[in-house]
């Protein structure tokens, strides 16, 4: 067992540093597959970096994980625990788009890669089901050891000024061997293979053949040299079927032995059985008499052209899957680049969308900076393959850049791809944009591969149209809800105020948050701060009619219960369906007092001059919009020059899995210990201390400080 001392990073070390922690991890575990995600500092996507067990193809839908998927590696990063998932029942119910793609039996650790405060990535291990319900303490502590070891060499190495940050392509870690090869084996297991007169090969866990004996070869149709180092659903025109490369991923995943039976034209069946383990998978080819031969799935005959593979398929789901998940056009342009590069084969990735008569680069991936640029100025009037393919939405495949040269004579080689695809995106009957596709080596696109691709395009086309309705709606209510917010707090002597607004994290509707500062006179003031229920464009318009009824009241110098009964006649009078909650305070410059009254808000918090700190608590009182009788009780406190109130929204404290008391309680003890912060480096630090993305609601905040009849420091504004 090597010790945590043993992985301290040298001068020039590499990612290969990073091995030596997650085979011993998969070694003390048992664990049959491995997954060592790197969040690069500052980013938001999880990038799969080295891998074992489990071959590329099969991970690569999840080559790319952003933070806030439903995944759960990013489950595991984001609240920083151990994700534990212990049959394939729970997968499906915890994270139906993982057993969509992976529809075997498996369990799953996810836990974060950390050091100290900082996390740097993930750690994802799989075991057969056969592996008991739960950890044992000794795995436990062999995975919370591999994390910690990781996380020392990732933090050690950037304090270097050598950061580990994940390659292109991640590092897959030779298989470990439980026995080992006495010399003069080989050639004595070759004679024994040889010898059956059963059929028998190997893959490994990429699926390639690395062994293969001549009863097999006979048995397939096929030579054995035309065999070997190929995917047999590839190599052979009968074996190109979904069922053989479906089974395959079952075995190498499940790591349970499976079996099927297929017909090899024109008339000899064929009993296929597959044992795999870590190095791969060992088959065993039987002939079956027609007579008793069963055959997996009836339609199992020769296909007249290639299919699809299962893999391609399962990619596929799985985008589809996560599309469906995508709110607005960056999230699309973000499932395309992170899932179709490393699932489906391309080297680069160009998105372009039409805007004021010219194409406009949405995403780009893997395509030189001079190629995008490019790509970013055609004219919708040009001549261009992403120009004709938007205007006649009909697909180009240019399987060498010859082919698109003789198509399109101006082309310029940019750079080293000399294949790729030029897709419309067609929603509704209509082009929304154009995919290009970049391959690193020529690609002559057979008829099975366009269909996946034009369903590819498919699918982004209609998740990008109906994601731009979205955008649109989306900022007309943002622009009513922060149009009808102050832009400026007013200036108000011996008083020191601070606002902030933040929308609620991407995906999620607008709010009903609202806050306002009104003075009342040469020495008073107003302050209110409320949140009507709903996220839409109703509840934007309810806001401001609720801000201008206290507003008009403030400047009437209504007292603060009445100011609230009068609005919650309002509401009712309007009949909206909406409730809201407000809290509304007067502030008494001259004599140093606060009258407030609740309608149903979180409390406030209020800092003495000496820096104790509380949750100031009120008589209750009802949501306005429900009974037209309620009345709203008030509650007077001493307001001393030094004295801090902060009226906030139930944004700023509530989040899933967060008990909303304990979240109070830590914003009153970091309320507490900056006590000497100027106040609009306090309003940032309480937001930063209490919001994580992603945000699922708005968040207002307003912090008011007596500070004496002579100063007066006014600094309001939204934050993104």
């Amino acid at each position: 067992m090597q010790r945590l001392a043993d992985f301290a990073p040298g001068s020039g070390s590499g990612l290969e540093q990073l091995d030596a922690p997650l085979a011993d991890v998969m070694r003390d575990t048992g664990a049959s597959a491995g997954l060592l995600y790197l969040l690069p500092p500052g980013e938001r996507v999880l990038q799969l970096t080295v891998i074992s067990g489990v071959s590329q193809q099969i991970a690569a839908p999840w080559a790319r994980v952003t933070v806030g998927a439903p995944l759960p590696a990013a489950d595991a990063v984001r609240q920083r625990r151990m994700v534990w998932l212990s049959s394939q029942e729970q997968v499906a119910r915890c994270y139906p788009q993982l057993a969509l793609v992976l529809p075997y039996e498996f369990m799953l650790a996810a836990a974060p890669v950390s050091c100290g405060t900082s996390v740097w990535g993930a750690l994802v291990l799989l075991w057969p089901i056969w592996h008991p319900p739960q950890l044992s303490s000794c795995e436990r502590d062999a995975l919370d050891r591999c994390c910690e070891c990781e996380g020392v060499l990732l933090q050690q190495a950037a304090g270097q000024g050598q950061p580990l940050l994940p390659a292109d392509q991640p590092r897959v870690l030779a298989p470990l061997r439980s026995g080992r090869m006495v010399s003069g084996e080989a050639p004595a297991a070759f004679d024994f293979a040889e010898r059956l007169p059963q059929g028998c090969c190997a893959l490994d866990l990429d699926g390639r053949v690395t062994f293969i004996n001549t009863a097999a070869g006979d048995l397939l149709g096929a030579g054995v040299g035309a065999l070997l180092g190929s995917r047999p659903w590839e190599s052979l025109p009968w074996l190109h079927n979904p069922l053989l490369e479906d089974r395959y991923r079952a075995a190498v995943v499940s790591r349970r032995p499976t079996s099927f039976t297929m017909l090899r034209p024109p008339d000899q069946w064929l009993h296929f059985q597959l044992h795999p383990d870590d190095s791969g998978i060992s088959i065993q080819i039987t002939p079956v008499p027609a007579e008793d031969a069963k055959p997996t799935m009836p339609w199992q005959h020769a296909p007249s052209a290639p299919e699809v593979g299962a893999t391609a398929l399962y990619h596929l789901t799985h985008l589809a899957a996560g599309l469906t998940q995508a709110i607005g056009a960056d999230d699309v342009v973000e499932l395309a680049c992170d899932q179709i590069v490393p699932a489906f084969g391309p080297h680069a990735l160009a998105l372009l969308t039409p805007e004021e008569g010219r194409l406009h680069v949405a995403g780009a991936f893997g395509f030189s900076a001079e190629l995008t640029e490019i790509f970013d100025s055609q004219r919708l009037a040009s001549d261009t393959p992403a120009v004709r393919a938007l205007h006649t939405g009909d697909p180009g495949f240019y399987a060498t850049f010859a082919d698109l040269k003789r198509t399109y004579p101006p082309a310029i080689h940019k750079d080293e791809l000399p294949a790729c695809a030029v897709l419309p995106l067609i929603a509704s009957g209509h082009t929304v944009g154009t995919l290009i596709l970049g391959y690193d080596r020529p690609r002559p696109f057979p008829a099975p591969e366009r269909a996946i691709l034009a369903s590819l395009a498919g699918l982004l086309a209609q998740a990008l149209d109906r994601a731009r309705l979205y955008d649109i709606k989306h900022q007309l209510a943002r622009t009513l809800q922060t149009g009808l917010l102050p832009h400026a707090l007013p200036t108000i002597p011996g008083l020191d105020a601070a606002a902030r607004y933040l929308p609620a994290g991407h995906g999620s509707d607008i709010g009903g948050d609202f806050y306002d500062l009104i003075p009342c006179g040469e020495a008073s003031a107003a302050a209110a701060i409320g949140d009507v229920q709903g996220h839409d464009i109703t509840a934007a318009a309810l806001m401001g009619q609720v801000r201008i009824a206290v507003h008009a009241h403030a400047i009437a110098c209504t007292p603060p219960g009445e100011t609230l009964a009068r609005t919650n006649r309002l509401l009712i009078d309007l009949d909206a369906g909406l409730f809201t909650s407000c809290l509304y305070a007067h502030l008494d410059l001259a004599h140093h007092r606060a009258c407030l009254a609740t309608a149903g808000h979180p409390p406030p918090l209020v800092r003495r001059p000496d820096g104790h700190t509380e949750i100031l608590h009120m008589p209750p009182g009802l949501l306005l919009g429900i009974d037209p009788d309620a009345a709203y009780p008030t509650t007077e406190i001493p307001l001393p020059p030094g004295a801090l109130l902060a009226l906030y929204t139930d944004g700023l404290i509530e989040a899933p899995g967060t008990d909303i008391g304990d979240a109070t309680a830590d914003l009153v003890t970091c309320l507490a210990h900056a006590p000497h912060q100027a106040i609009d480096a306090l309003a940032d630090t309480l937001l930063d201390h209490c919001t994580a993305p992603p945000r699922q609601d708005d968040i207002a905040l307003l912090l008011l400080q007596a500070t004496g009849p002579h100063k007066a420091i006014r600094n309001a504004g939204p934050r993104e």
